[in-house]
Order: C-alpha cells, then sequence, then structure tokens
C-alpha cells in the first residue's frame, strides 16, 4: 500500500520470488532424500479407491516431479544473506534468543557454525545432520531461506563491545509506541521463511533444536504472506487490510540499490565485519481492523493516499504511475491528502531516505472482546537505519493519517552480516576477529 520506505506502511517487497540474487532455477539433477515422493502416496491411493466414495486419498495420484514452487532452491553461500533480496515467501517465522547465563564468544561462535551449517543443508532440501524430525521429508526446498543477525546486547555478552556498529544504538520512541518489551530486541535474531509451511516449521524446531544450552528463545512470531502462483500473474501483494503494499520498495535493479540497502565493503562508520551486510528493523504492528473496516471505501483511499482496487495513486494513472503531490479536485483540495500514508513515506519527501520492506502479516487469534490479533510483522532492510527507518518513522509521528488505525507493540534492530562465503559461518569475521 504505502510508498516505498514506510515503516507502519504495512508492505511488501519485489513482486516475483524467482531471479532474484541467489535464487536457482527448479532442481533438475540427482534427487535428494527429501526430494523424492514417498512411497506411501501409492498405499494412501489404495486406501481411498478401496473405499470408494467414502474414502478421500491421502497423497497424489502417483509419484510425480515436485512442483515449481517445491523445487525452488535458494542458495545459502552468497554474497548477501539469503532472506533480503528475494520475493515475499508463504510464510515465515521470526525468533529471538538470548544467549544462556555463562555463554560467551566461544558458545556464540560454535551456535553460529552448527546454525550455518543446518541453514545451508535444509535450503538444499536435506535434512538436518542430527536429530532430524522429518517433518519436511517428502517437500524440497520451497525457496527456503535462513538469515541471522545481532541485536545490540549481544555485544557485551560476548566482549565484543569494540565491535559493536554505533548504527546498533537503541532506537528512539515514536508516540504511536505500545512496546512489550518482553518482546522486543534479544542477542540473536533468526528470519525464516519459505513457501511451504512445514518446510518453515521444519527450519524453525532444527534452529530451536541446535541453540542448546547456549542460548534461549527470548520471543518466536509466525507469519505469512500469498502463496506464490496464487494470482494469474506476479502482482503486488495486499496486506490485512486489503491494500496493495509495496509499490515503490526499491528493486534490485535500480543503480542505488546496494548503496542504500547494504553496508558498503569500504564503509568508514561501519566495522569490517558488516561488509555486504545491512540492519533490520523489526516491529510486530497490530492493525486495528475493527475500526478500519467501519470507514467507507473512500475514507480508506484517503487515508493511504491511493485506490484500493489497483494500488493507484488518487491522481490518476496506474499502480506505477509517479504520484501527482500537487493535484487539486474541483474544490481546490489536494487529491492525495496532506497526511495521506503514502505522501508523507516518500522517499522524497523525508531527503532520499529508503529501505527495503520484506514483511509478513500475522494473525493470533481473537481476543476475548472479539477483536482480532491480527497485522503486521513488518521487517526492513536498509544500510542505515537512523537514515532509513528513524527519518520515515519521524515523519510518520508527526501527521500520519494511518497511524489511528496501527499500534506498534514490539521492535527490535539487528546487525545482518554479508552472507558467509564457502567453508565460511555467519558471522565469523566478528566472531573470530
Amino acid at each position: 500500500m504505502p510508498e516505498q520506505s514506510t515503516p507502519q506502511s504495512l508492505s511488501e517487497a519485489p513482486a516475483s520470488p524467482a531471479a532474484e540474487e541467489g535464487v536457482t532455477a527448479p532442481a533438475t539433477g540427482g534427487l535428494t532424500r527429501r526430494r523424492l515422493l514417498g512411497t506411501a502416496g501409492a498405499t494412501g491411493l489404495a486406501l481411498g479407491a478401496a473405499g470408494g466414495a467414502v474414502g478421500y486419498t491421502a497423497a497424489p495420484s502417483q509419484a510425480s516431479p515436485l512442483s515449481s514452487i517445491g523445487a525452488d532452491e535458494v542458495m545459502f553461500h552468497v554474497k548477501h544473506q539469503p532472506g533480503i533480496t528475494q520475493g515475499l515467501q508463504a510464510r515465515g517465522h521470526l525468533v529471538a534468543f538470548d544467549l544462556a547465563a555463562g555463554a560467551g564468544r566461544k558458545e556464540a561462535a560454535a551456535l553460529l557454525r552448527r546454525w550455518s551449517e543446518t541453514a545451508r543443508r535444509l535450503m538444499a532440501g536435506e535434512a538436518a545432520a542430527t536429530g532430524d524430525t522429518g517433518v519436511a521429508l517428502d517437500a524440497g526446498p520451497s525457496s527456503l531461506t535462513v538469515t541471522f543477525g545481532f541485536g545490540n546486547s549481544f555485544f557485551a555478552r560476548t566482549g565484543l563491545e569494540k565491535q559493536r556498529p554505533v548504527a546498533l544504538d537503541p532506537l528512539p520512541d515514536f508516540s504511536n509506541d505500545h512496546l512489550d518489551r518482553t518482546r522486543s530486541n534479544g542477542d540473536l535474531w533468526v528470519q525464516i521463511g519459505a513457501n511451504d509451511a512445514l518446510v518453515a516449521f521444519h527450519a524453525l524446531r532444527a534452529i530451536q533444536k541446535d541453540a542448546g544450552g547456549a542460548a534461549k528463545v527470548r520471543w518466536q512470531m509466525n507469519g505469512f504472506n500469498r502463496t506464490p502462483g496464487a494470482t494469474a500473474h506476479p502482482m503486488t501483494a495486499r496486506n490485512l487490510m486489503g491494500q496493495m503494499d509495496g509499490t515503490r520498495n526499491p528493486k534490485p535493479a535500480e543503480p542505488d540499490f546496494d548503496r542504500r540497502i547494504f553496508v558498503p565493503a569500504d564503509s568508514t562508520k561501519d566495522p569490517a565485519w558488516m561488509a555486504n551486510g545491512s540492519y533490520a528493523v523489526v516491529r510486530r504492528i497490530r492493525m486495528l481492523l475493527d475500526d478500519w473496516e467501519k470507514l467507507s471505501l473512500t475514507a480508506q483511499e484517503q487515508v493511504i493516499g491511493r485506490r484500493k482496487s489497483d494500488g493507484a495513486a488518487l491522481s490518476g494513472g496506474t499502480e506505477t504511475t509517479d504520484m501527482d503531490l500537487e493535484k487539486t479536485d474541483a474544490n481546490g483540495d489536494l487529491v492525495v491528502p496532506i497526511n495521506a500514508h503514502a505522501r508523507i513515506s516518500r522517499p522524497d519527501q523525508n531527503g532520499g531516505a529508503a529501505m527495503l520492506r520484506r514483511p509478513f502479516s500475522y494473525h493470533d487469534g481473537i481476543d476475548a472482546n472479539g477483536t482480532p490479533d491480527a497485522g503486521l510483522l513488518f521487517v526492513c532492510w536498509q544500510a542505515d537505519p537512523l537514515r532509513g527507518f528513524v527519518t520515515v518513522q519521524r515523519k510518520l509521528d508527526r501527521g500520519d493519517a494511518l497511524s489511528t488505525y496501527v499500534r506498534h507493540e514490539s521492535s527490535g534492530l539487528f546487525a545482518v552480516p554479508g552472507g558467509a562465503a564457502e567453508g565460511e559461518y555467519v558471522g565469523q569475521r566478528l566472531l573470530e576477529a
């Protein structure tokens, strides 16, 4: 729905999940154990046939190759960690860990080594090295990505305070914050995404088990997006307000994309271990859907500044037509209201501030009073969170029409190092410096 750098903008990343860095074509080579459809499918078919109209088959009628969704594989050893530039995934888990009492740099290094090896194997459609649960036994990689980051508190816990980036200074308070501190921040952060729910859960469980006695879960959140292929052609997804969301997200093909999103290798303000990395701001943004859905369609569009039907700006054109901020109606009023979310969050209204939003929607049930606990697990990426997220959020804080209908309930900021080279684990350049 909103423009390209919106924290509250309940957003979306590039529409197509393929053809981004680290994404391969569907696997066509040797089959791994998890890429074979189980023979149990044939048994299920026979039992279903025997039951006639009463029975239902438990699996496809015959063994067949994995669908494109199941076969899609994202590479682990890449320049930038996976899970940043890939398109939105159908299922996601965000989880933060705190190091256990007595655990320090040595234990953290061993943990990141275990986690990296598990992520590499699972992203290739293989089983975990030890104790695999078999949850995703019959599935392919399903575009699984696993991404690791470090919170502000990690550096004191490991004696690495001198390596802590200045960019990890705590985020300022905002007027729309209602933060639950127990569901915010953390020493370590892991983002898991996949286009199959069981594949994503399998990775979550493996990561949790790998933590062993070195770290314990601080908080964990589950999210979802529209499944790739659910529309006739790739298009911008909708959030739980029904709004097309992410129209102006920066695209990897843009010439200044890397400068805005990733820390350059020759950065003078970031430590060397952050080269090719990025900073992730994570916010649990609750949508006050009962209040939002009472608005008329026209009122909703005025709040956002875009048409709900196709995402086009109220000033006219299509979804990708530039918004005319000066256009007025017959009464001389601005067509795109002065407090419209899409107007306020535009980069050209924020000194060029930009970030790559790559969120998941969430629904955590119904409160006792019948109110849905639903909204957005907002994740945005930028080379500098002060220039990206903080700049835009401060502007939104001063008069965004959407702020009446959303509430920020948890928050985190994490330093996400560059991708691990072959033979390395994520964070090795920090932990073994």
